[in-house]
């Protein structure tokens, strides 16, 4: 008995060629994109394979600044070399998936050209959407079992990726929280507590002032541009609009900044301020989706929100080449599903501070405030 059935991308040439299409479209969405780079980046991309025993993880390397003071003079240079702090850590690698599949023939009434292009938009969208979920889960040291609005994850495999148990908490040289009397006057920053967290303890100029001291003062490496040193800022939009009802940051900016129409505060730009660069987005950590009795505060009531400071190395990323294509027919070949996988992996690097005396956090530091 003749049957039609749609032509399939079943050559490998045809398969590499969907998969670079759809991990250009991802990479083109992915918000973390724009921060990937070298050991001076935010987030230190690894895209080649180091050999060692465990062939599910991948070497990556953290280097501290020097803390010796050399030599003077003429005095011996041999034998007084100082060892680099090079600190070794393994990031696990694991693999994500998603699938599509059409109703058939009759009812959808496209071709497999159509369905293809299709896959490819949604697909892509939805590795870039979650690859942006999982770096912010991990930079903020939230278990994967959670979403980014603190609700909780259902129908999801991720808190079981292999990389999900090195997911850590803030360590206390980086880890706020700010702090307002019961008026909203800002008080200070307060080591880290979410229980302590309170309806009045909102993000203002004073606290990001205060929070850049604390980096530069527990050895929070940052990065260089221009020969300036700078922070990043990733900030939930909420947590912006309070820096921006702020008066001490408007002036800021307003009279920090170029003058007239070009100054960020009308444009919309993204804003420097006092070497930070902010940077708002929907999925840095908040509560707003955690039930009542699930957020901060001491009755768990309280939304909250975690603004991520980052310098150099705040994040390790295994990225092992684009995502793979694969195709397959059901139903004698009058229904056709895609699946895209990705190999990656993620974590905080940590390093020994011979300066406090124990790990840290190397390039991130979190300030919890109310929203």
């Amino acid at each position: 008995m003749a049957q039609t059935s749609f032509p399939l991308a079943t050559g490998h040439g045809s398969k590499i060629v969907w998969s670079r299409l759809v991990w250009k479209d991802a990479r083109d969405q992915m918000f973390i994109n724009k921060f990937f780079g070298g050991s001076d980046s935010v987030i230190n991309r690894v895209t080649e394979l180091t050999k060692q025993e465990r062939g599910e993880s991948v070497r990556f390397q953290l280097v501290a600044d020097l803390i010796g003071d050399g030599t003077i003079g003429d005095n011996e240079r041999e034998m007084n070399e100082e060892s680099l702090q090079n600190y070794v850590d393994n990031i696990t690698i694991d693999l994500i998936a998603n699938q599509v599949k059409n109703t058939g023939k009759l009812s959808d009434q496209k071709s497999i050209f159509d369905f293809r292009s299709l896959a490819r938009e949604k697909l892509a969208y939805w590795l870039a959407n979650r690859l942006d979920q999982l770096a912010f889960l991990t930079l903020s040291g939230i278990d994967y079992s959670y979403n980014n609005d603190g609700s909780t994850r259902t129908d999801s495999a991720f808190a079981n990726l292999g990389f999900s148990s090195d997911v850590s908490a803030p360590t206390s040289n980086r880890h706020y929280r700010v702090t307002a009397d019961a008026s909203g006057v800002y008080t200070g920053l307060e080591a880290g507590a979410t229980a302590s967290v309170d309806a009045t303890d909102t993000l203002s100029y004073k606290a990001v002032v205060d929070a850049c001291v604390k980096a530069q003062r527990n050895y929070m490496p940052p990065l260089s541009s221009g020969g300036q040193d700078k922070y990043v800022a990733f900030i939930s939009p909420e947590g912006y609009a309070q820096l921006k009802k702020d008066d001490d940051f408007q002036r800021a900016v307003t009279s920090g900044g170029s003058r007239g129409s070009d100054n960020p505060w009308f444009t919309g730009g993204i804003q420097t301020v006092d070497g930070v660069v902010f940077h708002p987005h929907r999925l840095v950590f908040n509560t707003l989706g955690a039930a009542s009795g699930s957020k901060w505060g001491s009755g768990s009531t309280v939304d909250g929100s975690r603004m991520l400071l980052c310098g150099r190395q705040a994040l390790g990323m295994i990225d092992l080449g684009p995502p793979e294509w694969n195709e397959k027919t059901f139903q004698y070949g009058t229904q056709q599903g895609i699946s895209v996988d990705k190999m990656f992996g993620m974590k905080k690097p940590k390093f020994y501070n011979v300066n406090t005396g124990q790990d840290e956090d190397f390039g991130v530091m979190a300030i919890d405030h109310a929203i």
